[in-house]
C-alpha cells in the first residue's frame, strides 16, 4: 500500500520535507520525526502530528498548537486520519459538527 497524505500536504503549510517555507519557518517537527515513520501510512510523523511536541499552527507560526489554544481534535486533518484509519465513523463526525466544539477526545462517541 502506498503512502497516504501527510499533514504538510493537506494543510499546505510548506514546512514538510523540502517545503517552500522551510527556510523561512523551519521544518515542522512532524516532518523529521522518524520514530513515527509509517504510522497511519504516513512519512515520518506526517499522519501523527497531534502526538508530536512542537507542532505549529498555521495562524500562530511561532507557537505550538496547544499554546495557541487550538485542539488537534478540532483539526480537519486529524479528523481525516481518524476516519481513514477507522478510529471514528462518519456518523460520529456528523454528530460532532452539530456541537459548538469538542472539549475532549472522550466527547467523540457514537
Amino acid at each position: 500500500m502506498g503512502r497516504k497524505m501527510n499533514c504538510w500536504t493537506f494543510k499546505k503549510c510548506g514546512r514538510g520535507p523540502r517545503g517552500t517555507r522551510v527556510k523561512e519557518l523551519g521544518q515542522c517537527p512532524a516532518a523529521s520525526f522518524i520514530p513515527a515513520e509509517g504510522l497511519n501510512g504516513g512519512t515520518n510523523g506526517g499522519r501523527m502530528c497531534w502526538a508530536i511536541a512542537g507542532i505549529y499552527s498555521l495562524t500562530e507560526e511561532k507557537r505550538s498548537c496547544s499554546d495557541s489554544g487550538l485542539r488537534c481534535y478540532d483539526c480537519d486533518f486529524h479528523r481525516k486520519v481518524l476516519l481513514e484509519e477507522g478510529i471514528i465513523k462518519p456518523h460520529m463526525l456528523t454528530s460532532h459538527r452539530r456541537k459548538a466544539s469538542i472539549s475532549s477526545p472522550a466527547d467523540i462517541r457514537p
